[in-house]
């Protein structure tokens, strides 16, 4: 079979080399898309993230309306106080009020007072809190649902009303005392404490335990109970299995409920006036009798701006130490 022509291969000619007769170059014309043209395989076309700056630049205004509302619910009416704080009665602006709080010893009675209750407070909160959490949450027993569906109405509850309870039962003309006197003819029963500092302490501790115990109970709910039947299969005895499993578990749960605790209590102000625990003034009592009972609007904003500071601060530690502890 004779074979045709062989194709004969045309040289490619550089584009330099391409010229009219006249000498002029010749202008190519690419009809067909170069790469990185949107379709073609060459180059992927422009992603969404690329193009996302110009979609969401509008998105700040979003944030703008919140902001609004946070600056002038919470932060103006802050301002007035910390500036109040500087205009004593006289006029002008002066950090008088300042040097005068600070140098009255009813002031430092009061920081003393609120320091200790609210530190007394938390360490019982964190103990009795944990201790409850577990028997909830690994000992089993009828109603233990329901009991842990109640912490979470509990925490609804204003404090004020667990003050009341407490009054009910331990008042001077309470039931416990009532059926002591009626038991054993006595004039006045031997309950005698909740218009103390020890009755305001007992109040916080069982208003503010269950804010303890919801952030353990989902700590608990996330253990594995293989890792218990294990260990107690190993032969390890209950308290080691607390201290070694559960406990390390329940760090990051017990830094959060505590610190929540710590900065409730340092500005709880209707316990201790339901209370009406004798001698006990704390930094938000201290506020209330300058403002309203004396009248010294300059030095209540002044202890004020105090306990802002001191609940800022403790906030600030706690997320350092959170932080570094990993939790």
């Amino acid at each position: 079979m004779t074979s045709g022509p062989a194709p004969v291969a045309v040289p490619a000619l550089p584009h330099s080399r391409l010229r009219s007769s006249g000498g002029t170059p010749i202008a190519l014309r690419n009809d067909c898309p170069q790469p990185g043209q949107p379709g073609q395989p060459g180059r992927p076309e422009s992603s969404a993230s690329e193009q996302g700056p110009r979609r969401w630049s509008a998105a700040p205004l979003w944030a703008l309306p919140p902001v609004a509302v946070l600056g002038l619910v919470f932060l103006y009416p802050l301002a007035l106080v910390v500036q109040q704080s500087f205009r004593p009665d006289s006029g002008g602006t002066s950090a008088q009020a300042y040097a005068d709080v600070f140098a009255s010893t009813a002031f430092r009675e009061a920081l003393w007072t609120t320091v200790w209750l609210a530190v007394a407070a938390t360490v019982g909160c964190l103990v009795l809190g944990f201790v409850l959490a577990l028997v909830i949450a690994f000992v089993p027993f009828p109603g233990g649902k329901a009991v842990a569906r109640f912490i979470d109405v509990f925490l609804s509850f204003p404090s004020f009303l667990i003050t009341l309870a407490l009054l009910f039962v331990y008042g001077t003309v309470g039931m416990a005392n009532g059926l002591w006197t009626g038991a054993t003819g006595a004039a006045e029963g031997p309950f005698q404490f909740l218009t103390t500092p020890w009755g305001v302490l007992l109040a916080e501790i069982t208003y503010f335990t269950p804010f303890v115990m919801r952030p353990l109970l989902a700590a608990f709910s996330g253990i594995d109970t293989g890792q218990l039947e294990v260990a107690s299969s190993l032969g390890a005895r209950p308290a080691r299995i607390v201290r070694q499993v559960i406990l390390p578990e329940a760090l990051p749960a017990l830094a959060a409920g505590g610190s929540l605790v710590l900065v409730l209590c340092l500005n709880e102000f209707g316990i201790v006036l339901f209370t009406g625990a004798k001698g006990v003034t704390t930094l938000p009592m201290l506020v209330y009798g300058k403002a309203i009972l004396e009248s010294d609007y300059p030095g209540a904003c002044v202890v004020a701006v105090v306990n802002v500071l001191i609940s800022v601060g403790l906030y600030g530690l706690y997320r350092v130490v959170s932080r570094r502890a990993g939790a």
